[in-house]
């Protein structure tokens, strides 16, 4: 059977598991920190940048095309507190219409203490979850892309270990003369192989649609991504204005609307340098219960191509007491070894 068909089929099969995939809660929210310093600078999640940039691929499988041949990319994350993420991808042209990608990617939480149920402790252990993943995408018209990414899931926290397997499926629809993206994607439909212990634990399923646009002959470019689409009401906490401990519930139309929406904005005169601004609401009003600050949600960050390498940084403070860096380095192992 023809590839494109098969894919075309797993997207038809896929709206069947949504009912089964949104139920229960998830142990495995890591799977929606991003590895992509040009997506964290836009807001934490974005499935419609176009850029021949490897690193950008697990935000949408199908963004990875052709055009990243012999391209490895590198990331580098310092996250909240002492937990550091790093992982590396490499992507090859399969064929003038297809593509494929392989990667790793390692999350370290630091040193926590091993405590006893009456609070004393017994020594230290690492908690670290690894992904492993392999994508291929292909073009089914000049315009319309599809891709599929799977992910095999290992984590280790003290005694207790799991495995789990999740597929991401993505189209993508670019407009080159009007320089428009339009993306939608499945993430995370799959389930746990191993279990932790006895608890069965749901990976984050999530439906995103995604639109970015150039405005007019200008180098700006306006992205706004919807995710979460397979649960309208996403309700949060915030503390009463007296300095009590007490936490309010709220909830209503509009935030739930806008905590459903990621905004981004750059500024890109060339493919060969950018500026990005991002706004996500969720991620603002999550912290509202943990003394954010004024910066919370807001990130940032800039890329520069110099030859045969891609380097980017961006930055993100969720709240006082911690922030996020990331750094990408990409290059195109044919014309490095070419030169």
């Amino acid at each position: 059977m023809n590839l494109r068909y098969i894919i075309i089929l797993i997207f038809a099969l896929a709206s069947f598991g949504v009912g089964y995939s949104q139920e229960g809660s998830s142990a495995y929210s890591f799977l929606e920190v991003p590895s992509s310093s040009h997506a964290l600078a836009l807001g934490g999640t974005n499935p419609n940048v176009i850029d021949d940039d490897i690193n950008l691929v697990e935000q949408n499988p199908a963004l990875l095309g052709p055009e990243i041949d012999m391209q490895v990319g590198f990331n580098y994350m310092h996250y909240l507190g002492s937990s550091n993420f790093a992982g590396v991808r490499y992507g090859m042209a399969a064929g003038e219409r297809g593509a494929w990608s392989a990667g790793i990617q390692y999350l370290g939480y630091g040193s926590m203490q091993q405590t006893e149920v009456d609070g004393s402790v017994v020594g230290n252990f690492s908690p670290q979850d690894v992904v492993f993943s392999g994508m291929y995408s292909h073009d089914f018209t000049d315009r319309l892309r599809g891709g599929i990414n799977v992910k095999l899931i290992y984590s280790s926290y003290e005694q207790y270990t799991a495995f789990a397997l999740a597929t991401d499926l993505g189209l993508n629809y670019y407009d080159e003369e009007r320089d428009m993206s339009l993306s939608l994607v499945i993430k995370n439909l799959g389930g746990q192989i191993k279990r932790f212990d006895q608890a069965y634990d749901r990976l984050p399923f999530d439906i995103q649609l995604g639109w970015m646009q150039r405005l007019g002959s200008s180098p700006f470019q306006l992205s706004i991504t919807a995710w979460h689409l397979n649960k309208w009401s996403l309700p949060y906490y915030t503390m009463e204005d007296n300095g009590s401990e007490v936490r309010i519930l709220k909830e209503s139309f509009m935030s739930n609307l806008f905590r459903h929406l990621v905004f981004g904005i750059q500024y890109a005169a060339t493919d060969k340098f950018y500026i990005a601004l991002g706004y996500n609401y969720k991620t603002r009003t999550d912290m509202s219960t943990y003394n954010r600050n004024f910066l919370s949600g807001f990130s940032a960050g800039v890329g520069l191509k110099v030859k045969s390498f891609a380097f980017s940084v961006s930055y993100a403070q969720p709240h006082k007491a911690g922030s996020s860096i990331m750094l990408n380095l990409s290059t195109n192992l044919y014309e490095l070894l070419r030169r």
